[in-house]
């Protein structure tokens, strides 16, 4: 596990300089909201299927608490897509057109997760716990952004992670104690990075509004 840990700190550190950059270059604008939440509602609408899928896997049959968090984790995911939805509808807006590396995020991972799901699972890593080392970053875009209000907040409030609904480590330690063969394992990784690179690009087109074709 210290190769992950490791590859989500790398993440966490790629990300916290991004979002630096992005508070000098003009803060948090309505319209890199607007983007941020287009692109966790076209992220998270269906992901409960990716983690159905791995938990009826072959290679998780064996794993009954891996596969217990896997649907757990997935019923929990299922419906925020919505509450990205409702934050954009507070903001007077609706969700925009699927971003193009969104669309390659989801066509890459629904070709590789039959026979290597665990590449899938690595990828979670990095979605649940990258914002993690830019709390104080986010706070002060929020606080200075003069149009978000509770009710605009409510995707950001939830996934950033409170003791109740700490996905974060949840995955990391799921991971850990499914003991994971050195193959499985090293899907985990290419998939800490994929995911890496995959929100680096995301992140990219919501403080430019450009896409990288």
């Amino acid at each position: 596990m210290k190769q992950v840990n490791e590859a989500v700190e790398a993440a966490r550190a790629l990300l916290r300089s991004a979002l630096e950059n992005g508070e000098k270059d003009g803060g948090l604008t309505k319209e890199r909201y607007v983007r941020f939440l287009t692109m966790q509602y076209h992220l998270t609408k269906g992901v409960q299927r990716h983690f159905l899928f791995i938990a009826g896997h072959p290679a998780t049959a064996k794993r009954r608490e891996l596969r217990k968090w896997l649907i757990n984790f997935a019923q929990e995911e299922e419906f925020h897509f919505e509450i990205a939805k409702t934050d954009l509808k507070e903001l007077g807006t609706e969700p925009g057109p699927i971003p193009f590396d969104t669309k390659l995020w989801w066509l890459y991972f629904n070709d590789i997760i039959a026979d290597r799901p665990f590449v899938r699972l690595g990828a979670t890593c990095i979605l649940e716990n990258i914002s993690d080392g830019s709390a104080d970053v986010l706070d002060r875009m929020i606080q200075t952004s003069g149009f978000l209000t509770p009710k605009s907040l409510k995707f950001l409030t939830i996934h950033r992670h409170g003791p109740n609904l700490d996905h974060g480590d949840q995955v990391l330690h799921a991971i850990e104690g499914a003991k994971l063969n050195d193959e499985e394992m090293a899907d985990i990784l290419e998939g800490t990075r994929l995911a890496t690179v995959f929100y680096m690009r995301f992140i990219g087109w919501i403080l430019t509004g450009k896409e990288v074709r």
